[in-house]
């Protein structure tokens, strides 16, 4: 990949890193250091990415917790590795069940939504695997700043207020006394600035550590679990902790341009993103500031979503195989679908046969892209009493309709949004990458792919690039920083544009690159706390 590393088109606070032996992009600087002292002390880039990940658990709980799902693209041994790690629907949990208890549409909160947490799974899976150091030392720094506490950075106090006022209201029952006894124990939310520290998570974090994750799902951690979800008439069990493994799976990619990009394979939609570059990979760009390139980059993710959540599901239960859906000649029959005016998003037919983002790199070579999240902020409102789990709610992906192939059904893992990205070139490793936030997930991919093979733009200012979201039908969410001229020019085809009062919308990525030479460049995302910590 040529890109200029002076070359900032964009307005930034930050320039691209640049450094030789280790590197650390994360949502928030103190779990990125976090990561660096473990690559200092001789662990690997698994080693950072599971020590960055843990301590986000408490820095940055507004959008992650232990009781959440998560995937990783490694590269290591020469070879990019998938690991699939979130949780099926409690086996007791069916749309029977739900229509019994006269409930017709899945709940944002309380106990309907939680699925069998990932996320430590995925920890100790990684360290057995590929890390170098001890898991317990790797959950050390963690520890620490559940027990001794750390300061409220900016994004995440604000984020924290916004829950805490949707929730006061919202969250109503004994059920959800522990949220607001772990994180508003003043009778409010924490003010930026402000220390706030949690022992509860500090004892689940050392217990999950000393067991190598085994106390979350057969020991002391699932009884409380089970506990929790008997005294409240929930369906998560122990038996259903008991069971979860995580999932190692082959990644799948396009090539785009010169380049592979690499996602995890359904029940994620990284298919999405995909599927839209496959569509654009037919076009030629010579500008990224352009109403052609922004129409044509908008009708190609309309179309790749319109199938994503008409296809995507548990991959078992899908009807139409990635293949297919990732074929150039459906490709080819949605590119044609593509003229001077908005369309209006349909499924096609093709041919039969909240969340934190990090990435790690190290001087040998491994690389990690690693994502976990609770979904909608905290999740599901839920904290386990005693534990500090927060509780995620993945559940409310499933749909209750019985003819989808997203249907719930008890075991199943539902359709899910988080995605780590991977770019290789002619099968060696260019980087991890990724873009965090929802439904955003897969254009906020598109869109930074795009800037750095297009458009040739560093990775910092591949991440400082303006940007939009489609949100439904012609209707387009664009960041303040898009020109007025070219947010009228698509309105004249067709497209509903409104212009967002906030960039809260639009994803928060971070992008790590290794050059020939070796070095590495990392760029860590504007409209959000963190950085690229390197040495």
């Amino acid at each position: 990949m040529n890109f200029d590393p002076m070359y900032q088109p964009y307005p930034s606070r930050r320039t691209p890193v640049y450094a030789k032996n280790g590197m650390v992009a994360a949502s928030q600087p103190l779990a990125a250091e976090a990561g660096l002292a473990i690559l200092r002390k001789g662990g690997n880039a698994i080693d950072a990415a599971i020590a960055t990940a843990a301590c986000l658990t408490v820095v940055e709980p507004t959008q992650n917790g232990i009781g959440g799902d998560a995937f990783a693209l490694v590269w290591a041994e020469g070879k990019l590795y998938g690991l699939n790690s979130s949780g099926p629907a409690p086996k007791r949990l069916s749309v029977d069940e739900l229509e019994k208890a006269g409930i017709k549409q899945l709940p944002t909160t309380g106990m309907i939504p939680v699925t069998v947490p990932g996320t430590p799974g995925a920890w100790a899976q990684l360290s057995r695997r590929f890390g170098k150091l001890s898991f317990a030392e790797l959950l050390r720094p963690a520890i620490e700043y559940a027990e001794q506490g750390f300061p409220v950075s900016p994004l995440c106090g604000f984020l924290w207020e916004k829950a805490y006022s949707q929730y006061r209201t919202q969250l109503q029952g004994e059920q959800f006394k522990s949220w607001f006894d772990t994180f508003a124990p003043r009778g409010r939310a924490p003010h930026i600035g402000e220390i706030w520290r949690s022992s509860d998570h500090a004892r689940t974090l050392q217990l999950i550590a000393e067991s190598n994750g085994e106390s979350f799902y057969r020991g002391e951690l699932a009884e409380k679990i089970d506990r929790f979800f008997r005294q409240y008439g929930g369906y998560l069990q122990f038996d259903d902790l008991a069971a979860f493994q995580p999932e190692w799976v082959e990644p799948i990619h396009v090539k785009y341009r010169e380049h592979e990009v690499w996602e995890i394979p359904p029940n994620g939609h990284g298919l999405v993103a995909l599927m839209a570059l496959n569509i654009l990979n037919g076009f030629d760009f010579a500008e990224r500031d352009t109403v052609e390139t922004l129409h044509k980059q908008i009708e190609a993710i309309k179309l790749a979503y319109a199938d994503g959540k008409t296809y995507i599901a548990e991959r078992s239960s899908m009807k139409v195989s990635v293949d297919d859906l990732l074929s150039e000649a459906y490709a080819e029959e949605r590119r044609k679908l593509i003229g001077e005016q908005a369309l209006q998003p349909m499924p096609g037919k093709p041919p039969q046969s909240g969340t934190v983002y990090l990435c790690t790199a190290d001087g040998e070579g491994n690389m990690v892209s690693y994502i976990q999240s609770n979904y909608m902020g905290f999740g599901s409102g839920l904290v386990v009493p005693g534990t500090g789990i927060s509780l995620h709610n993945r559940g409310h992906n499933f749909t209750l309709d019985r003819n989808h192939v997203n249907c719930l059904e008890p075991g199943k893992r539902p359709y899910h949004t988080i995605i780590p990205g991977f770019l290789t070139k002619g099968g060696r490793p260019v980087g991890p990458f990724g873009v965090m936030g929802a439904f955003m997930q897969p254009q906020g991919h598109l869109q930074v792919v795009m800037n750095m093979v297009d458009f040739g733009l560093n990775p910092q200012a591949a991440l400082d690039a303006p940007r939009w979201q489609w949100m439904e039908g012609k209707r387009v969410e664009m960041e303040h920083t898009v020109p007025p001229h070219l947010a009228h020019a698509l309105a004249g085809r067709g497209h509903d544009i409104q212009y967002a009062l906030h960039s809260n919308h639009f994803g928060r990525g971070q992008i790590i690159h290794r050059l020939e030479n070796g070095v590495l460049v990392g760029g860590s995302e504007p409209r959000t706390d963190g950085q690229a910590a390197a040495w």
